[in-house]
């Protein structure tokens, strides 16, 4: 049995998703918190259920997604795992802060790289790593199979999409991830974006006015 539990954080209005397991071990996904009552929260949501954070994962590293992982590195002892393609911005990230006002503690290095098709095995759940670039060149998608959940990072939101003007965004390779790797899950998948609502594979082929469905 697996539990998405997610939080608005940030100027941005950032989702940051605490996934739990049957044995309430958790994996913190994008934290975006960056003031302290935000911090508080996400950290007396773990502490007060009785989690325990196993892994913290990254799904890109724009500053919005990782405001955080300093404050998950310090008070629970996990470093971020994402792509390789997202250590520019992940290094970048604290000037970038400077530049919207937001100056904020840099995250720690890498725990270590994920992979495209990768499978990550959390005490029997089975987690696949699905690349899907144009928000960002190493955006990651987290796919339960088992479950129908896909944590999709800023690729696909609720009849919208990630933007493609920051650096790295690329509009046609945004619309082939979503076509060939989102678009063919099926349509029951419950998707957790990054920003907005929640949503499903099927209603976004059906009413997403910027990727259409097949």
């Amino acid at each position: 049995m697996i539990e998405v539990r997610s939080f608005t954080f940030n100027p941005f209005q950032e989702n940051t998703y605490l996934v739990i397991n049957g044995k309430r071990q958790c994996f913190i996904i994008d934290p975006g918190c960056y003031f302290a009552n935000e911090q508080n929260e996400l950290v007396s949501a773990i502490t007060s259920g009785g989690l325990k954070p196993v892994r913290l994962l990254n799904t890109h590293c724009h500053l919005d997604h990782i405001f955080g992982n300093n404050l998950v590195d310090k008070r629970f002892g996990l470093r971020p795992w994402m792509h390789s393609l997202e250590r520019p911005l992940l290094d970048r990230s604290p000037e970038v802060g400077i530049m919207y006002n937001l100056p904020f503690a840099a995250s720690p290095n890498p725990e270590g790289y994920l992979e495209d098709a990768e499978t990550i095995d959390w005490d029997g759940t089975e987690i696949e790593v699905i690349l899907a670039p144009g928000h960002s060149p190493g955006s990651l998608c987290f796919y339960f199979p088992a479950e129908g959940i896909l944590l999709g990072g800023d690729v696909l939101f609720r009849e919208s999409v990630g933007r493609t003007d920051l650096p790295g965004g690329d509009a046609e390779a945004l619309e082939r991830s979503i076509r060939q790797r989102l678009y063919s899950l099926p349509e029951e998948v419950a998707v957790y974006p990054g920003h907005g609502p929640s949503t499903t594979i099927a209603h976004e082929k059906r009413y997403n006015p910027f990727v259409s469905g097949f």
